[in-house]
């Protein structure tokens, strides 16, 4: 179904006390590293073409009209003013699978740290933010708004959400997310950032339409025991996925055979979805967010 999402004066409440305390330490990045990598990582597409002048040492290489450069044999460059603004739509995809933390944190408390960061980084740069919310119990989009009064709104929409609880409902499905909605609601050019799980699948249908039309950004949180499977023996898991407990032995072969396909084939699904580098940040829950967010955005300054 989508609509509006649930919330209770409680729930809204805690999620803007939330915001609050991270937008202490965003505010402060923001006016030094993140910040600038924020607004230089969505530069391109988000400039008006003005004219045509001579590349100097220091200029970015991204803007050189090789055109251009090749008929007059020395380095010229696109110059570019009065940036658009970037509309940024957070697509958070709450499967089961994310309440998933071997250590101090959840994947799932890691991606909406992620989003809330965003969200800020976009408040602080007078930027549009909507936001996608899908899980196996609901649907609702919040609308693109700008001001911080409604883009700290619609973040504290997404950090209000329950977890799901798909395992105790058999006639639960899987998240959908609603694409052909926000094909529909989502401007060009927007900057999109699907922010979940990422099992082994494949593309969302239309999927190519959508990297013509917007940018496209997956972030996905992994637990240090899914990069290396874990030293124990005799551990019982719950698997909330598979809705079964499961003992965990580090000496079965077919165990770690299992965890190494696992491993195997949800990079190359996530590659398919996102073949470029830039366009794809996964964080261990157990690095800091705003940390690993930075080098992510300071990476997508480099060359395309």
């Amino acid at each position: 179904m989508i609509g509006q999402p649930s919330s209770s004066s409680t729930d809204m409440a805690r999620a803007h006390a939330i915001l609050r305390r991270l937008e202490v330490g965003v505010r402060r990045a923001a006016e030094s590293v993140a910040g600038g990598d924020y607004r230089s990582a969505f530069r391109g597409k988000g400039m008006e073409f003005d004219q045509v002048v001579k590349y100097e040492y220091g200029d970015d290489v991204r803007d050189i009209d090789w055109k251009v450069t090749a008929r007059l044999g020395e380095p010229y460059r696109k110059k570019y003013i009065e940036e658009r603004e970037v509309t940024l739509f957070l697509v958070f995809e709450d499967s089961v699978s994310l309440r998933f933390g071997s250590g101090e944190r959840t994947k799932r408390e890691s991606l909406l740290e992620v989003a809330a960061m965003l969200g800020l980084l976009t408040s602080l740069n007078r930027d549009r933010l909507g936001v996608v919310y899908a899980s196996p119990e609901q649907c609702w989009i919040a609308e693109p708004a700008r001001g911080r009064r409604a883009v700290m709104h619609n973040c504290a929409k997404l950090l209000e959400q329950t977890p799901s609880e798909a395992w105790m409902d058999p006639a639960a499905g899987d998240c959908v997310v609603p694409w052909k909605k926000v094909f529909a609601t989502a401007p060009r050019h927007s900057a999109i950032f699907w922010m979940g799980d990422f099992p082994p699948r494949p593309a969302p249908a239309g999927w190519s339409a959508m990297r013509e039309r917007y940018e496209l950004v997956g972030i996905r949180a992994d637990d240090p025991w899914e990069r290396t499977f874990p030293e124990v023996s005799g551990l019982t898991v719950f698997d909330p996925v598979s809705s079964r407990l499961m003992v965990l032995d580090a000496y079965s072969t077919e165990q770690r055979r299992a965890h190494a396909a696992w491993i195997g084939d949800r990079e190359l699904a996530w590659e398919a979805l996102f073949p470029a580098p830039r366009e794809r940040m996964v964080m261990g829950t157990e690095e800091k967010t705003l940390e690993a967010l930075s080098a992510f955005l300071r990476r997508r300054r480099g060359p395309r």
